[in-house]
């Protein structure tokens, strides 16, 4: 099977031929149409997260699907071969850039009816980062206000969209050329991070999405009312992530020296910081795909690749900058 490995940190994916998925009782065995392209797999394949996903190398890298069903295992009751389908395998079970991948049956959901595979294969990554942001975390409601970062890209266009349907008064940060983007998925303002300030221009919020991290994440902490709430999907992590990963004493001490600052920080202003690692869920999958079909949500895929050329896209999320998803595609 064609698949695109990663044999080293730091190293530049490579085509490999790997052997078969097994596919356990459980499992459902999906042929790969559409792959997105993530920030996640760039922050894997340089190394920056194997302290808290620590794979074993080499391995096949891609965290979103869309395709086909070829085969089910034994125990499966809710997926038939033929059926259409998109996931976000779960971590330590990835391998997306590649022909085909066996998946935990409880990580897959009906594919939305009324997009193309490419337009799904762009989304399980984002979408359940966004709703489990908004959603579980945040509890989102009508009237709130919430600031998300980098409003134009994978996770950006879709938190957007999902804050208007909670009924969220949203503000984005993004490049003038994007401003227009942005408001058409449903921003109420539009900072444009070149030539302003955030932090001089927004007040009163309840909750900043932030995928930037650093200083960004610092200055998010003031736009906050009292009791607000920062989400960080770039880090630092927490030590309630890492109790709740499972992770070494030793990880878990070094995870709580790196996270103290800003900790230390939002505690003084009287807001909350919490790191958001998403998980894989093809029950919040269905509730996605019945916001696309509904029209509250529309995928944006800003470029595709054809599986031939995945190594130059995987080699694209280094630039960035780009409006929505990139997605391997493989009719």
């Amino acid at each position: 099977m064609r698949a695109f490995i990663l044999s080293k940190y730091n190293t530049p994916v490579h085509e490999a031929d790997m052997p078969e998925p097994v596919v356990g009782e459980r499992d459902v065995l999906v042929r790969i149409q559409a792959a997105g392209l993530n920030q996640l797999d760039e922050k894997i394949r340089a190394g920056e997260f194997k302290a808290i996903l620590p794979y074993r190398l080499p391995i096949v890298l891609g965290h979103d699907v869309a395709g086909t069903v070829i085969r089910v295992g034994t125990g499966v009751k809710g997926f038939t071969p033929g059926d259409e389908v998109y996931a976000r395998p779960r971590d330590h079970r990835i391998g997306t850039f590649a022909e085909r991948i066996a998946i935990d049956e409880r990580d897959v959901a009906l594919k939305p009816v009324s997009i193309t595979m490419d337009e799904a294969g762009s989304l399980p990554l984002v979408a359940l980062t966004a709703w489990q942001a908004l959603v579980e975390i945040a509890d989102v409601r009508a009237g709130q206000k919430v600031l998300i970062h980098a409003g134009a890209g994978g996770v950006g266009s879709i938190a957007i969209q999902l804050a208007k349907h909670l009924g969220a008064e949203v503000a984005t940060t993004a490049s003038a050329a994007n401003a227009d983007f942005v408001r058409r998925l449903g921003a109420d303002h539009i900072i444009d991070y070149r030539g302003e300030d955030f932090a001089e221009v927004l007040s009163g919020y309840d909750v900043v999405l932030d995928s930037l991290g650093g200083e960004n994440l610092e200055k998010s902490l003031r736009v906050l009312r009292r009791g607000g709430i920062a989400i960080g999907i770039s880090g630092p992590p927490t030590p309630e992530f890492a109790r709740a990963a499972g992770l070494s004493p030793i990880i878990r001490l070094a995870i709580a020296g790196l996270s103290r600052r800003i900790r230390t920080q939002a505690g003084k202003l009287g807001v909350r910081y919490t790191f958001l690692l998403m998980r894989a869920s093809g029950v919040q999958l269905r509730e996605i795909a019945g916001l696309v079909d509904a029209g509250a949500i529309r995928p944006v895929v800003g470029r595709i690749f054809p599986f031939d050329e995945a190594v130059a896209g995987i080699e694209s999320l280094r630039k960035g900058g780009a409006q929505g998803k990139a997605v391997i595609s493989n009719p």
